[in-house]
């Protein structure tokens, strides 16, 4: 299967992107396909063995709409620009066209050649050569409006395109009528109406496409967040190259107040770097050899060379772009019931304009005044609004969360999330840092401790788990060099096992022991005893340590003691969570004495300790079967199955890749008070959908009898000029709404 997002253009309301998105996923071949409105592009997952992307844009333009080929920002910056210089011409013809057909009615000097009584059949021709341009300027609408309408999935462009051309025919059987004669009838034109309902059409979705841009300030600004130009060094000498011409694996250099090119391994020097577009820490970091680099950061103070290691789509710039564009092409539950409701109004409205008009002939109203009705009644009721409810407050908030460092998956997540009421937390890595230090070495064998500590961090070196690192960095500290390993094997939630110089070596947590029956001491050392063993295990865990089990030849020669910094601000958090109600829990592999020792600290008063990956999958789904609607927060490959069963799956940015790929929700700048404002975030933004939608629906409501006529006799009535401006109102009013997320 491949993923493809394309740039659609032609979609108006959210019965276009439901309309499109429902004849692509009937489309063989497609597995599923997820338009975006407010976006306005489509995410498309298909099987590649079975079509094309030329296929799929087939697809599309049968459906009326048109494909703009892959996603680019900058090939619709340039369109952006084409349209405002397009619009700025009509908005000068239109006040022209209002000048010719109205100046005389509101008192405005006009020449006798442009009275409409005088000269009618210059003033005629004249409105009709003005209204062309619109004509051809909206003419995208009418064509929409028909394919809808044979696809029968008629929408907004169908309502508009449907009275445009009645007005235009009932105007041009009038100008035929006034060259033959019959001045009378150019009281009977609406070129004029027909013109101005296409222009604030265009109006409305002009506003909507600044409205739009706005916010995709957070993906315009991480797309330009890395240079264009980088140094690498070949054979010795440097090369100044484009970032599309650096390839893996070649060796980059920067210099102070450069920024780092793409993610990659720094090899040679050591120097500070602010990362705070990511990590949202305020000071720069120092990093030296070995540590990784982001793209986008900047070198403050010293000279490094890096290996280019994630390139491309591959960088983390580049996933956090797609995570967020991804995000916005998925629908919350509530868009769809938007999406329902939309599909099945617009026809109902057809179905009113058409008996209405036939209403008003039988009880023998002027031809006229029933096609203006007709017409009125189809532009005011325009769900343009109504499309726009949902999406654009999603889209919103989904640029509020990128900037915040939350980066969601899928935008239902936004609409669940203030559902939480039970958050569970790994502990390490995730309550604290996961910069694990070597705390106690207790040494059962006749080993000395270096050479001890030499075999443990050799195999601990092969394993991805925060403990692992904290025996590499003691190595480098200590300057001791790896053993070689042979048969490494990782048991996952248990711990590792491997042969070096050969001997069989287990080393890891209290699980592993109990797996591989181990209970005895080493015998080397004849002044320890199992007891010993017992009380120091205990000791150890009442100092807050994850204990490290060392097994050579299936007996335990050591115990090593490894230790958590808790991570700024948790205590803090968790109280958040206490006050607003929401059940906090630790669940952690280790040992039930360290973590609740930790959980006292930070204010969790439930643990759940030594426990394996598919155990804490088991306790999560128990958890939802009490009725809780639970989030977890992990970081590590053992919380991935946990991370999955979950309602809502966070993972830390510094985690493991395959835990991010479970999660739904990455944390780029690893502080856990996201979780907090990601909740608040989803209030915020279902509060302003359900605002969206009373005001979408109410409008309609409330604008369709008046256009109807049933007022008339309380004076009060409109045209369809005016019924065209009071839908822009409404569309700008949902905008306008969902844009006080922003702050």
């Amino acid at each position: 299967m491949k993923k493809i997002i394309l740039s659609i253009d032609g979609m108006t309301c959210s019965a276009c992107s439901n309309g499109l998105e429902k004849y692509l996923n009937k489309q063989k071949g497609i597995k599923e396909a997820s338009v975006n409105l407010v976006m306005g592009n489509s995410l498309i997952e298909y099987d590649e063995t079975i079509l094309t992307q030329e296929k799929i844009e087939e697809y599309i333009k049968e459906a009326g709409f048109k494909s703009l080929g892959i996603y680019k920002e900058k090939e619709l910056e340039q369109k952006r620009k084409s349209e405002k210089a397009k619009f700025i011409s009509f908005s000068i013809l239109a006040v022209i066209l209002m000048y010719v057909s109205m100046g005389h009615m509101v008192g405005l000097p006009t020449p006798n050649i442009l009275n409409m009584h005088e000269s009618p059949k210059i003033y005629t021709s004249l409105l009709l050569i003005l209204c062309i341009p619109f004509l051809v300027y909206g003419w995208d609408i009418i064509k929409n409006g028909y394919k809808n309408l044979i696809h029968k999935t008629p929408n907004m462009d169908t309502l508009v395109g449907i009275g445009v051309l009645s007005s235009m025919a009932y105007s041009l059987y009038s100008t035929y009528s006034i060259f033959k004669g019959n001045h009378a009838n150019v009281e009977n034109l609406y070129f004029e109406s027909a013109a101005i309902v296409i222009y604030f059409i265009k109006l409305g979705r002009y506003i909507d496409g600044i409205s739009k841009d706005k916010t995709k300030e957070a993906i315009q600004s991480l797309v330009k967040i890395t240079p264009n130009h980088a140094t690498i060094k070949k054979e010795g000498k440097e090369k100044r190259v484009t970032l599309d011409e650096i390839q893996k694996g070649d060796i980059v250099v920067s210099k102070p107040g450069e920024k780092i090119a793409v993610d990659g391994e720094i090899v040679v020097g050591k120097a500070h770097l602010d990362e705070a577009f990511i990590t949202g820490e305020s000071k720069p970091v120092s990093k030296g050899i070995g540590q990784t680099v982001i793209a986008g950061s900047i070198n403050y103070d010293g000279y490094i060379e890096y290996k280019a290691e994630r390139i491309g789509k591959e960088s983390t710039i580049s996933e956090i772009v797609r995570l967020v564009i991804e995000a916005t092409n998925t629908k919350a539950p509530i868009a769809k019931v938007a999406d329902k409701v939309s599909g099945y109004f617009v026809p109902i409205v057809i179905m009113i304009a058409i008996l209405t008009f036939i209403v008003y002939l039988i009880i023998q109203e002027p031809f006229s005044i029933a096609l203006s009705t007709f017409v009125t009644i189809l532009v005011v009721a325009c769900p343009c609004s109504l499309g726009l409810a949902t999406p654009l407050a999603i889209v919103v908030s989904e640029g509020v969360c990128a900037k915040k460092g939350i980066l969601v998956k899928k935008s239902e997540i936004l609409e669940n999330a203030q559902k939480v009421n039970t958050v569970v937390f790994d502990k390490t890595g995730t309550l604290t840092y996961g910069t694990l230090k070597i705390a106690e070495i207790i040494n059962y064998s006749n080993l000395e401790q270096q050479n001890l500590m030499q075999i443990v961090g050799s195999l601990e070196a092969k394993s991805d788990h925060p403990i692992g690192k904290a025996f590499v960095e003691y190595l480098a500290e200590k300057n001791i060099k790896q053993l070689q390993v042979e048969e490494f094997e990782e048991i996952s939630g248990h711990g590792i096992i491997g042969k070096i110089q050969e001997n069989n070596f287990i080393i890891g947590n209290r699980k592993i022991l109990e797996k591989y029956g181990i209970t005895n001491l080493n015998t080397e050392k004849t002044t320890n005893n199992k007891a010993n063993y017992q009380e120091d295990e205990k000791r150890l865990a009442q100092k807050g340590n994850s204990i490290v089990y060392v097994v050579k030849n299936k007996e335990i020669i050591a115990l090593i003691g490894v230790n958590d910094i808790i991570r700024e601000n948790v205590k803090q958090v968790i109280e958040t969570f206490t006050k607003k109600k929401i059940e906090t829990i630790m669940l952690t592999g280790d040992n039930k004495q360290t973590a609740e020792k930790i959980a006292k600290e930070i204010g969790i008063t439930k643990v759940i300790a030594n426990v394996l990956p598919a155990e804490k999958a088991n306790t999560i789904k128990q958890l939802k079967q009490e009725n809780k609607y639970v989030l977890m927060c992990g970081d590590g490959i053992n919380d991935s199955p946990a991370l999955a069963s979950s309602d809502i799956g966070v993972s830390i940015h510094s985690g493991t890749d395959i835990a991010m790929d479970f999660s739904s929700v990455i944390l780029t700048r690893n502080d856990l008070n996201s979780i907090v404002e990601l909740i608040e975030i989803s209030k915020r933004t279902i509060r302003n959908i359900k605002q969206n939608l009373f005001w979408a629906f109410f409008y309609n409501t409330l604008m369709i009898p008046i256009a109807i006529g049933f007022l008339r006799p309380l004076g009060i009535a409109i045209n369809p000029m005016i019924a065209s401006l009071a839908m822009v109102l409404s569309s700008i009013t949902v905008i306008l709404n969902a844009l006080r997320l922003r702050k």
